[in-house]
């Protein structure tokens, strides 16, 4: 079986075309949602969002490969402490949003245009 990885990209460019599929400042902000959303789901309160982004925004950027990483080891690591299986979780996050295009795609449409 492909890595995970390789296996989103099919979905990504089926859903929202090469363009949108590959658009950084879009991805980021993509990760950036799913992320608070996680957060969100797990506890976190909004006042606690806006201490850590004041804080990483404090310091330089990091490297990406590494940040990648630390991003893995973290999730991972979340996972662990609320009982979560995060590959099982990926796997059927994939699977279900296969049914969705549609759906994605028209709410994508309504997100707000961040940045410039």
């Amino acid at each position: 079986m492909e890595p995970f990885q390789q296996r989103v990209q099919p979905w990504m460019l089926a859903c929202f075309g090469a363009q949108i599929a590959s658009d950084a400042r879009e991805r980021n902000h993509r990760f950036l949602e799913e992320s608070l959303e996680l957060a969100q789901a797990c506890g976190c309160s909004a006042q606690e969002v806006h201490q850590l982004v004041d804080y990483v925004f404090s310091r330089p950027p990091g490297e990406q490969a590494q940040e990648v990483g630390g991003v893995m080891v973290t999730l991972a690591a979340l996972c662990l402490a609320h009982g979560l299986d995060m590959h099982a979780a990926g796997e059927a996050e994939l699977a279900r949003i296969w049914d969705k295009v549609a759906a994605i795609r028209a709410k994508h449409a309504l997100k707000p245009k961040v940045g410039g």
